[in-house]
């Protein structure tokens, strides 16, 4: 896939000024999240359950990370956050 083409956009981005956030699948067994989202990203939230966009009646089928770029980050924060209890 483009998926590191795209991560690599978003490392891009941040090094030019921007914040980016980008909501992705957090199977952390490819390798981009070891070539481009540890050592780039300023944040990493790992959610807990699976998200459901608007009013599906399905969730994703796959556990999702927020991964957040900013520019003149050095260190990674990695966390675990459970969203379902901050939109009920």
């Amino acid at each position: 896939g483009h998926t590191g083409e795209w991560l690599m956009k978003a490392v891009n981005s941040s090094k030019q000024g921007s914040i980016v956030v980008c909501l992705i699948v957090s199977s952390t067994d490819r390798s981009y999240w070891h070539e481009i989202i540890y050592p780039f990203a300023s944040e990493i939230r790992f959610m807990r359950g699976r998200v459901k966009f608007g009013e599906s009646k399905t969730t994703a089928p796959f556990a999702s990370a927020i991964v957040i770029f900013r520019p003149h980050s050095s260190k990674c924060k990695i966390s675990f956050v459970d969203y379902r209890k901050v939109h009920q």
